[in-house]
Formats: structure tokens, sequence, C-alpha cells
């Protein structure tokens, strides 16, 4: 019998690997937590599915998203990027990766990792919600307009609320996997 799933990734066999064994499980590694944020920025204004369908490319171009080597980019690094046709070539949101990553470093000296510093805005914990259809599910929360605004403050580029609360549920700080989904309960 076949498992229930989110509405959302029905249909395409990577988006339905990616919602059964990563989206919405808590992670707490620094490198993996930047890896999401820096393809939810790019994925502002486009489709998740298109953002996972180049995410190796996005790997590969961006040294596996190692911040600290993303941090010290040359210009001739950033021109390259934006002649690689692998991954969404927008020379704000490149600029923005190699700021964020600054910006990532930064937090880390203070909070001793990124992760304690956005898992903080949780005290570590879940929120689970009980969603009954995707289609009901905010685009932002009045917390991800908190993280938003933060992260803005403190200098990083293209994080709005839509993006963090994206983030967010990517990376389990939020479970917002339908209540009849198999992956409620496991995460």
């Amino acid at each position: 019998m076949e498992k229930h799933k989110c509405g959302w990734c029905k249909g395409d066999a990577l988006y339905e690997k990616y919602h059964d064994e990563e989206w919405g499980v808590p992670l707490k590694d620094d490198a993996q937590l930047f890896e999401f944020l820096i393809l939810e920025t790019f994925q502002a204004g486009l489709s998740w599915i298109t953002i996972l369908r180049k995410r190796e490319n996005f790997r590969k171009a961006f040294d596996q998203f190692d911040y600290q080597k993303i941090a010290n980019y040359s210009e001739e690094k950033i021109e390259s990027l934006l002649q690689d046709s692998g991954i969404v070539r927008n020379r704000l949101k490149i600029r923005a990766t190699v700021t964020n990553a600054i910006e990532f470093m930064k937090i880390q000296e203070q909070y001793g990792s990124f992760s304690s510093y956005i898992w903080g805005f949780i005290d570590g914990i879940p929120i689970k919600n009980k969603v009954k259809n995707y289609k009901d599910v905010p685009a932002t929360t009045p917390l991800s307009d908190a993280i938003s605004k933060d992260l803005k403050k403190r200098g990083f580029k293209f994080v709005g609320s839509t993006v963090l609360y994206a983030h967010m549920q990517a990376t389990g700080m939020v479970n917002d996997h339908e209540i009849n989904c198999f992956r409620y309960h496991e995460v």
C-alpha cells in the first residue's frame, strides 16, 4: 500500500524523494543550514523544483557551499558563476551569496554556530503545525518576519520572510507536513 504524502510533492520523483528524505527533518549542522539558506535565496521568484533540479550544479559551482571559500570569492569567480548555465545566473543573488557567507560567519562568531542563532528563535524545539491541506500553509508567519528582519539588520540579502519561512520548513524548524502524511509523525 502506498503511503500518503503531502500534496505538493506528488507526481515528480525528485520532489517525492526530497519530501520523503529531507523536507522537514530538523537540521542543526551549519554547513547544511547554509546550503538551504542559499538555495532558498536562489529560489525566490522561481519554483523549488527548478532549484532541486539544479542542486548538484549549485554544489559544484559554489564549492559544495563552503561558506569560508564563498566569503572570499573574487570578481573573477563571480563573473565565472554568471556564465554557468547549470545554476540560476542572477548577479544580485550571486553577490548576495558572498555577502551572506560573510554575515553567516559573523553570526557563528557571535553565537558559536549559526544553528544556535537560528534555532534560538524557537528554543531549539520544532514547531509542529496541524496542516490538513498544503494549500492552507502560509507563505510567511510573524516568526519568519522576525527572523528575516533580524538577518537583514545584520546585512544579509535576499532573506525576505517568504524565503525564511521556506528555510524553516526545509530545515525542520517547522513541521508543515500534512497531518495525514506518513512523514508528519516521523520528523
